[in-house]
């Protein structure tokens, strides 16, 4: 799991007053921040901790897609 290939959505939201990052294909895998760097560096840990600790018990982790293959 060195490199991460999933798409992260980053927007503001003013409800929250912060920057969220969300992860489509991974349910309930996002993060915020006061920046947009914050609330990607916090989406990335998040990411890397939700596939740990989805390969522990060995439950499947959807793969990334693309554009293309999200189409589909």
């Amino acid at each position: 799991m060195d490199e991460l290939r999933y798409k992260i959505v980053l927007f503001w939201s003013e409800e929250d007053q912060a920057y969220v990052a969300e992860v489509p294909v991974l349910p309930r895998c996002s993060a915020d921040g006061r920046t947009y760097e914050d609330a990607l560096k916090a989406a990335t840990v998040v990411l890397r901790e939700s596939i740990e600790a989805a390969e522990e018990p060995g439950r499947p982790i959807p793969q990334p897609r693309s554009r293309k293959t999200a189409a589909k």
